[in-house]
């Protein structure tokens, strides 16, 4: 990181989503264990500058699409913790009213066009946007989180081919954090650098240190230029790292402690920190603010799930579609 050329008011902002998305994974997690929460929980701590740096590139009207690790993903692009938190409870209040839980939060007021708990399945709904956006000829940006695994499905290549043919306003942006599931990259793809897929689809594969939320945002930033003067897509890779197992409760034994703590080493909260303090760009008093701030926010969302309906079982249908063929509901 060099010397900033950021307003201050915008390097505190990204701290402050930063540290609430480290805070938010780690209260749910105990919230899971004390029983509040049902069901399993895909942590992202240790990846929250690829969330913040690239969400803080787009603008109001972009759109997202997120993972099953995508916790960070929504509150980067203005998610609201006590919602989230109601719905990873399954209660009325959640983003989904309850019924969606932590792999398919949506909410289309703020871009988010969802999570998704099939692997590389938000890549081609990110490419359904792009291509509304095109047709509208509205300056939109449709931006698609995804891990490494992804990019071996076939959805990847589709929607990159695709989005390639018709130069998509489309961010393809690759969370690599090493692991798809158990199994290491070099285990899964011939290539060791992701971003060289691009190639392949005619637009630009970019590189950057997922650790460091500048130049996340940098990236993203020139990424989302270029698909708003419409130039086209660009694959990012962030390479980053999660310091917990695929799901709570992942035993970890296909990694070394060792690996771990070489890139807890790397933190990208830890960095960022010393980073504005060493340029002035806020003191410790600001820094410890907002930490506490962060840590009342997540008591109260805490408080506000806890204290919210359970979905009522005749409701079990309610946003449900299908269609009907010969008369049957398929």
């Amino acid at each position: 990181m060099s010397t900033p050329k950021y307003d201050d008011a915008f390097l505190l902002d990204l701290y402050r989503k930063m540290v609430t998305i480290r805070e938010f994974e780690l209260r749910a997690i105990n919230e899971r264990r004390a029983g509040l929460i049902p069901g399993f929980i895909h942590s992202c701590v240790g990846q929250e500058a690829t969330a913040v740096g690239a969400c803080a590139a787009l603008q109001p009207q972009d759109v997202i699409t997120s993972t099953h690790r995508g916790h960070g993903h929504l509150i980067a692009k203005g998610g609201q913790a006590r919602y989230m938190m109601a719905e990873l409870a399954a209660r009325t209040t959640g983003y989904c009213g309850g019924k969606g839980g932590s792999l398919h939060m949506t909410d289309f007021d703020l871009g988010i066009l969802g999570a998704n708990g099939i692997v590389a399945g938000g890549i081609p709904i990110a490419v359904g946007a792009a291509l509304a956006f095109q047709q509208r000829r509205e300056a939109r940006v449709a931006l698609a989180f995804f891990g490494d695994g992804a990019t071996n499905e076939g959805a990847f290549h589709e929607a990159l081919n695709l989005a390639g043919v018709w130069k998509l306003p489309v961010i393809f942006f690759c969370e690599n954090n090493l692991y798809g599931e158990g199994s290491p990259q070099h285990t899964q793809a011939p290539v060791k650098d992701l971003a060289e897929r691009a190639a392949s689809y005619a637009f630009p594969g970019v590189i950057v240190d997922g650790n460091d939320v500048l130049a996340v945002f940098e990236a993203t930033r020139q990424a989302a230029d270029r698909a708003r003067s419409g130039q086209g897509p660009t694959l990012i890779e962030g390479k980053t790292y999660r310091y917990r197992g695929h799901y709570e409760g992942d035993p970890m034994l296909y990694r070394a402690k060792a690996e771990v703590e070489a890139w807890r080493q790397r933190d990208p909260i830890s960095t960022f920190r010393r980073y504005l303090l060493q340029w002035s760009a806020a003191s410790e008093t600001d820094l410890q603010d907002v930490e506490t701030s962060i840590k009342g926010e997540l008591d109260e969302a805490v408080a506000f799930a806890a204290a919210s309906p359970v979905p009522a079982p005749e409701t079990a249908l309610e946003g449900v579609y299908g269609e009907t063929w010969g008369g049957r509901v398929f």
